[in-house]
């Protein structure tokens, strides 16, 4: 045997296997391969470059990406890091560590975001005690004559476009939560003073700040103005729209003028687009000034506000055509690889302001001064939620145009919320903790559905425009005192309506958690009947005893080779019903009927819940989220083709 040969022949395995490890990790997508970097450069709260850190607006941004990144993907690596980053500053008891409300820095509100995903998801008091402290600091927040926030105590007078981001979003979130529908008038009225006072109607570009009493050496004697348009502080102000938009009530009367406000800013951002690389230079307006340079963080938060804008309907189509140049132009100027499966972001301005000590006057040469480094917190902050957006607009919208209903009467469960309201729960859209379907709402999102819910008796006139009805978990009395149940006129419409094209989802439950025999008189025209039984019981976590293995050629579940379904109800058939998927006893688990247009599916368990959807809790080789992929490209696929002429 020639020794030589084989070290030779190994070396090169080694090598060739290197090297497609690393083709494989560059692979992934640019958002996950960022937030890569991000977790591996701040593994934790403890330092930023060896300086022990404050609570910083900085690290708010990069969470809101980890987070935009977790719900796309449903891996719960992500959420667990927001959530230690979270805990390094969150007590117990609610307090912040370092946070200072006396200072009233409106640069503080900005972390809430995440306290508050991190209060609805696992419902602990301590981050919802927290996010009460900014909520109180923004009652208390110094204002303007006509009540705009000033930016920090030590800026009087002064509104700064970079506060309507780190203020806005969480100041219209946490209203929705404890339903203060007061606070959007002063919401709305935050953006439109900031427009009204910094828009140069000449170019619609806006200022970066503004003061009122006009007394600071930067602001223009006549109109309070700062002298020039960065680049960061407009990207501050356009993302701010979008997220806000997100809560901001469909009724009130304001959100026109919102959404009139963001489409102006969206036309100055596609004007001011460099022509030639896509993105945009630190000072928007003065490509051709010596010194003015490309920036990476301005161009990636114009990419985000106008791709998830079209996303959300808040922008024309048309402006993905932008987003996608200045996401192109971003790759090529700012990426570069860092390692496998990592990559830098170059070319983020560290820092810009105004006033202070040493005095910043907002001159062209003071932004210019000012360093510009690779990896910067805001830039990658930005750019992981600018990608995470574009990898969500390549997903291919199989469901665009329909809508998907979600029953709110036959499952109609109320608690109090913190706030003492009533409010439905368990299986519901809204709803981000355990028992809450948000994350397969999110997938079904994803793929151009539209959400609603259903929260009266179903009938011919309200189901019209759902391509959709899921129905979860009927009510039973100690669920609900007063239940809901199905009776001969609901199954009338709802048999109509599945002929008519319909696709009609039906997720049950166990014997003892759900109401059989009302449900089983609609699903009886379907052929299809919930044996009253409990299969797959789970002790602890031997969540073995939950699996089921998919077949691969499974019709539904493409991409899905093993899921987690616990205690379920087993499906008697008959014509026109067929098994979907079988347990490892042979019982059909799932079920699929297919009537006049429509198609109906069920299955004995609300399986797609958060708890076995979101990655905290089972193992990963159980691949619920995958499997609300599939499913909700299945029911895609079932809807009847509309010929347009």
């Amino acid at each position: 045997m020639n020794l030589s040969f084989n070290i030779t022949a190994a070396c090169l395995m080694t090598t060739f296997a290197g090297t497609m490890g690393v083709a494989q990790a560059q692979m992934q997508p640019l958002s996950e391969q960022m937030a890569s970097t991000a977790m591996d450069i701040w593994k934790d709260s403890l330092s930023v470059s060896g300086n022990p850190v404050k609570w910083s607006y900085d690290q708010g941004v990069i969470l809101e990406g980890i987070d935009a990144i977790w719900r796309r993907t449903g891996n719960a690596d992500y959420f667990r890091y927001m959530q230690t980053q979270m805990n390094y500053f969150v007590t117990a008891d609610g307090n912040i560590r370092s946070y200072t409300a006396e200072s009233q820095n409106i640069d503080n509100i900005k972390n809430g975001r995440s306290l508050l995903t991190l209060y609805k998801v696992t419902g602990q008091q301590k981050y919802f005690k927290a996010a009460t402290l900014l909520w109180q600091q923004l009652q208390t927040q110094p204002r303007t004559k006509e009540g705009g926030f000033w930016h920090k105590k030590i800026y009087p007078n002064q509104m700064w476009l970079d506060g309507l981001y780190m203020g806005e979003p969480f100041y219209a979130e946490y209203a929705a939560l404890i339903q203060d529908e007061k606070a959007f008038d002063d919401i709305a009225n935050q953006f439109i003073y900031m427009e009204n006072h910094s828009r140069d109607a000449k170019t619609g570009l806006m200022y970066h700040g503004w003061d009122e009493s006009k007394e600071q050496k930067w602001a223009d004697p006549k109109t309070g103005t700062s002298p020039h348009f960065w680049g960061r502080a407009m990207g501050w102000y356009a993302m701010a729209l979008v997220d806000v938009l997100d809560n901001f009530p469909a009724s009130h009367p304001k959100r026109k003028e919102l959404l009139a406000i963001l489409s102006r800013v969206a036309k100055a951002a596609e004007d001011y687009q460099d022509p030639k690389t896509g993105v945009w230079y630190d000072i928007l307006n003065l490509p051709e000034r010596k010194g003015n340079y490309l920036e990476s963080s301005a161009s990636a938060m114009f990419v985000y506000a106008l791709q998830k804008g079209v996303r959300k309907g808040y922008l024309p189509a048309a402006y993905t055509a932008v987003a996608k140049k200045g996401y192109a132009g971003i790759q090529k100027e700012f990426v570069e690889q860092r390692s496998a499966g990592k990559i830098n972001l170059k070319g983020t301005v560290s820092v810009s302001g105004l006033g202070g000590t040493p005095y910043r006057d907002g001159s062209f040469e003071y932004y210019m001064r000012e360093k510009v480094i690779t990896n910067d917190g805001k830039g990658v902050g930005a750019f992981l939620l600018a990608a995470n957006e574009m990898d969500l607009a390549a997903i291919p919208k199989k469901g665009m145009g329909k809508t998907v209903m979600l029953d709110y009467f036959f499952n109609s469960e109320v608690k109090k919320d913190q706030s003492g309201h009533d409010i439905q729960w368990h299986y519901k859209w809204e709803e981000m903790s355990n028992g809450g379907y948000s994350l397969w709402g999110e997938v079904f999102q994803q793929k151009g559905f539209k959400l609603t819910s259903l929260r009266t008796a179903p009938t011919a006139a309200n189901l019209k425009n759902a391509a959709v009805y899921i129905i979860a978990d009927p009510d039973i009395v100690k669920e609900n005192p007063k239940p809901n149940y199905i009776g001969a006129a609901h199954i009338t419409a709802i048999t109509n309506w599945v002929k008519a094209g319909g696709v009609l989802v039906i997720m049950a439950n166990d014997t003892g958690n759900v109401e059989l025999d009302h449900l089983n008189e609609l699903t009886s025209k379907f052929g299809i009947s919930f044996n009253k039984d409990s299969k797959n019981r789970v002790t602890g976590n031997k969540f073995e005893m939950g699996s089921i293995m998919i077949p691969a050629s499974n019709a539904i579940f493409k991409h899905t080779k093993q899921i987690y379904v616990k205690e379920y109800s087993t499906l008697a058939l008959k014509a026109p019903a067929k098994s979907a998927l079988q347990d490892k006893e042979g019982n059909a688990v799932m079920a699929v009927a297919h009537l006049g247009k429509g198609t109906v599916y069920a299955i004995g368990d609300p399986w797609l819940y958060n708890e076995y959807t979101d990655g905290r809790k089972i193992p990963a080789q159980y691949e619920n989220f995958s499997a609300a992929g599939d499913l909700s490209n299945w029911i895609a696929d079932q809807l009847p083709v509309v010929n347009k002429k």
